[in-house]
C-alpha cells in the first residue's frame, strides 16, 4: 500500500556531489528529486561543483552550485550561508553530504532534517590522508589518533542532529547506532534501480572476455589486484570507469606489466555512459575492502551481468554466494582469480547468475523506495509542525 500523503513538501536536497560528478549521491539525488517532483512536491538541490558557470543544468528544479575549489574555511562559510538562504522557505532538509555545513545552517533554520548516510566520511578521509590503516569496522572502535578522532566526533555529532537517518543497508544501520543515533530514528531503505533504457556501446578492447569495475579510484577499491589478474590471462580485458587519486599509479602499473592495451581507463562518465559501458562487458567485479550497500551491483545485475564482489559491509545483503553471484574475501587475490576463472570457464554459470541477478533486482522497485522515502520526509515534517497531535513515530523498516 502506498504511504503517500495529500500534503506537499518543499524539500531542499543537500549533496556534496551532483552530475556531472559520478558516485552514489550523484546518481540518487537527481533521481529522487525528480520522483518527488512528479508527486507534487517542490524540490531544489544545493551542491558543490567544479564549474559553476558552465554546468549546463537542464533540470526541472533549481540547482544551486557552490564552487568546490574555494579554500576550505571560505567554502564552508559560503555553503552555510547558501543553505540558510535557500533553506529558509523549505519544509525539510534532505542531506546527502556536506553534513557539518547542513547542521550548522540548521541551527539557524530550525527545520526538520533527514540525513542519508551511505558510508563513513571520517574513515574515508582518515584513510586517504594516511591517518589510519584500519578497516571500516576497526575504525569504529578504539583510538586512531587525534585528527581521526576529531573527524569521528564531528561525524557522530552531525548524525545525531537528524530527525531521521536513511541508510541503504541494515549493516550500516548498526554502525550508526555505534555513533549514538537511536535505533528508532534509523530507516533502512534499499536503493532502487532502473536501467530499462540502456543500450550497450562497443568497448575498445579486443579481448575475448571483458571485466568491468566502476567507482572512485581509491585504495580501498583494490583495482590493482584486478590489474594483476589481467596480467596472467591474455584473453581478459578490463574496463575501469571512474577517476581518483589512484589512477596515475594504476596506469603506471598497467604499463609496467605490459597490459595497457588490454585495459581501458574510461575515466569519469555520466550515469548513462557508465551503464552503457557496463552493458558492453561480460562480468562485473567489485573488489572493495568496504561497501555500505553498493548500488552499482544492482545496476550490473539489472544489465544481466554476473557479479563478483567482496563479502564486506552491506554487500552480502544483496549478493548470495553461489545463487546470484560470487562472494570473495577482500584479502585474497586467489579468491578473485578463482572466481573469474570459474565464470570464464562456464557460460552456463554466467547465464544462471545473470538470470538470478535480474530476479534479485525485481525486489528493488523504484516505487517502493520512493514511497518509503516520501513517508520518512513527511513524518519528519509532521513531527516538527504537528508536535503534540499524535504525529507518527519513526521506525518503519523497509523490506526489499
Amino acid at each position: 500500500m502506498s504511504t503517500r500523503s495529500s500534503a506537499r513538501l518543499k524539500v531542499l536536497f543537500v549533496s556534496g556531489i551532483f552530475p556531472p560528478d559520478i558516485g552514489g549521491p550523484a546518481t540518487y539525488v537527481p533521481a529522487m528529486a525528480a520522483a518527488l517532483l512528479r508527486r507534487g512536491h517542490e524540490v531544489a538541490v544545493a551542491t558543490l561543483s567544479e564549474n559553476v558557470e558552465n554546468a549546463g543544468d537542464a533540470y526541472p528544479y533549481p540547482v544551486l552550485r557552490i564552487p568546490r575549489n574555494l579554500t576550505k574555511p571560505w567554502r564552508f562559510l559560503r555553503t552555510v550561508v547558501a543553505l540558510v538562504r535557500h533553506g529558509w522557505h523549505s519544509d525539510v532538509l534532505f542531506v546527502h553530504g556536506l553534513f557539518p555545513e547542513a547542521v550548522v545552517a540548521n541551527f539557524v533554520l530550525r527545520k526538520p532534517q533527514v540525513q542519508k548516510w551511505v558510508g563513513d566520511w571520517a574513515w574515508e578521509r582518515s584513510t586517504n590522508k594516511g591517518w589510519t590503516q584500519c578497516s571500516f569496522a576497526e575504525f569504529q572502535r578504539g583510538w586512531h589518533g587525534l585528527r581521526a578522532e576529531w573527524l569521528k566526533l564531528i561525524r557522530s555529532f552531525c548524525a545525531r542532529q537528524a530527525d531521521a537517518v536513511i541508510v541503504p543497508s541494515r549493516y550500516l544501520g548498526t554502525t550508526l547506532v555505534q555513533w549514538g543515533v537511536t535505533q528508532e530514528r534509523i530507516e533502512p531503505i534499499y536503493n532502487a534501480v532502473d536501467t530499462n533504457s540502456v543500450l550497450s556501446v562497443t568497448v575498445p578492447l579486443a579481448t575475448r572476455f571483458k571485466l568491468v569495475t566502476v567507482g572512485r579510484l581509491i585504495a580501498l577499491k583494490q583495482v590493482d589486484r584486478i590489474l594483476r589478474l589481467i596480467e596472467k590471462r591474455n584473453d581478459l580485458g578490463l574496463v575501469i570507469v571512474g577517476d581518483g587519486p589512484e589512477r596515475g599509479r594504476l596506469e603506471a602499473l598497467a604499463r609496467s606489466h605490459g597490459t595497457a592495451e588490454r585495459i581501458y581507463f574510461a575515466g569519469q562518465k555520466n550515469h548513462h555512459e557508465t551503464l552503457a559501458l557496463m552493458a558492453g562487458c561480460d562480468v562485473f567485479v567489485l573488489n572493495s575492502t568496504h561497501e555500505g550497500f553498493p548500488h552499482v551491483l544492482l545496476e550490473a545485475m539489472s544489465l544481466g551481468l554476473p557479479v563478483v564482489a567482496t563479502a564486506v559491509g552491506g554487500t552480502p545483503e544483496l549478493v548470495s554466494d553461489g545463487e546470484n553471484g560470487v562472494l570473495i574475501s577482500p584479502a585474497s587475490e586467489s579468491d578473485l582469480r578463482r572466481a573469474i576463472e570459474r565464470l570464464i570457464a562456464s557460460p552456463a554459470e554466467r547465464a544462471r547468475f545473470a538470470e538470478a541477478g535480474k530476479r534479485t533486482v525485481a525486489r528493488f522497485g523504484h516505487g517502493t523506495a520512493i514511497d518509503h522515502t516520501e513517508a520518512v520526509l513527511m513524518r519528519a515534517w509532521e513531527k516538527t509542525s504537528l508536535a503534540g497531535r499524535g504525529a507518527p513515530e519513526f521506525g518503519h523498516q523497509a523490506r526489499p
